[in-house]
């Protein structure tokens, strides 16, 4: 009698445990998702899948923890953001200095300006400029509302300053469920240093990522990681003012982008989903349950698992790519750079940059 009551009760228990989860995916789910559009076997022309990452020099190693991007300014100074808060450069000489402090974790894209520093994007607090007199807050709010998830920036050589927005509703440290809503949050900013004001470019992107300009300074790129693709906007000309595809169904999502010497751009790509768990994204439901669930979301994610990074034409065709198919040397690259026909990586799930010769 006394087994058959305790079964009974387990029973019931569990029986609520199943109801109580049914209710919290359904009535408090974080997200509200749409379905994903994976990219298909690709249209656009692509390389195979090749080692050439494995080959990078490791710069800093061991004294950079998680460096997302990366940038040179006009006397060949290499500066990059840490997970730490620091603003590390790497002189010409080859010695590191730690140069500014900026106690955030939250640190993203960054470039340089013009008329000297560094402007850095930071999750928590905005757009900043950085200098050696110390930091300035240039935006931290637009339409009423903080500013929290600033992703990349640019800076024109009128100084205004196009920086994108990777999502209005999710930060940093939920991405993502950015990505299992998979509904355009994301926006492209203007900051315009003569008005100190802010004005928006675009809405409605689906995880706006890196932006580029192109050599001429006649359109803007900018990535949309959820939709595989990346957008032109032409600031110039006949067509000012209009959006249109500049490359898409890439292999992976487009992380940061940087304009090349020869006015190519390079593109650092994401493997958003783990092999053989594309199934979730074709799913609400099961996007609801790993929701609900974080640790199911360390099965679905697979940007730590390899590295890419291609090099599109200005006409929006693939020319090069380099990988670490395995992510043996390097992984979860966010940035690439050229520089003196070298390439320069950015990753958040490494201590170094890495440096790859070109030539």
């Amino acid at each position: 009698m006394a087994l058959k009551i305790f079964f009974k009760r387990c029973c019931v228990f569990f029986l609520g445990l199943l109801i109580a989860s049914v209710l919290q995916i359904i009535f408090f789910s974080p997200i509200s998702p749409d379905l994903l559009e994976l990219p298909l076997a690709s249209s656009v022309s692509v390389s195979p899948s090749n080692n050439q990452l494995q080959m990078v020099t490791k710069l800093g190693e061991g004294f950079l923890k998680g460096p997302e991007d990366v940038a040179v300014d006009e006397n060949g100074t290499l500066y990059t953001a840490t997970r730490d808060g620091w603003i590390r450069r790497l002189h010409r000489n080859g010695s590191w200095e730690n140069w500014k402090k900026l106690h955030s974790e939250t640190l993203l894209g960054i470039t340089t300006a013009k008329g000297g520093g560094l402007i850095v994007c930071d999750c928590e607090k905005g757009l900043l400029k950085i200098t050696e007199d110390g930091i300035t807050v240039l935006a931290s709010h637009f339409a009423g509302s903080e500013i929290r998830f600033a992703d990349d920036v640019i800076e024109a050589s009128d100084g205004s300053l196009y920086f994108s927005v990777a999502s209005t509703k999710f930060q940093l440290s939920n991405c993502f469920l950015d990505l299992l809503e998979a509904k355009p949050h994301g926006q492209l900013l203007k900051y315009d240093p003569s008005t100190e004001e802010t004005s928006i470019v675009l809405d409605g992107l689906y995880f706006a990522n890196g932006v580029a300009l192109s050599k001429e300074e006649d359109y803007l790129v900018v990535c949309e990681t959820w939709r595989f693709r990346c957008l032109k906007y032409w600031l110039k000309g006949e067509t000012k003012g209009q959006t249109e595809i500049f490359v898409e169904n890439l292999p992976a999502g487009p992380d940061n982008i940087n304009l090349a010497p020869d006015g190519s751009f390079w593109i650092a790509l994401l493997q958003l989903t783990s092999e053989k768990m594309e199934f979730v994204h074709t799913s609400k439901v099961l996007k609801q349950i790993v929701a609900n669930f974080p640790i199911l979301t360390e099965l679905v994610i697979g940007v730590r698992k390899k590295a890419t990074v291609i090099n599109v034409a200005a006409d929006g065709n693939i020319i090069k790519r380099f990988d670490d198919p395995n992510g043996t040397v390097v992984s979860f690259v966010t940035t690439a750079l050229e520089f003196e026909d070298h390439l320069y990586l950015g990753s958040l799930n490494s201590d170094f940059i890495g440096k790859l010769a070109l030539k």
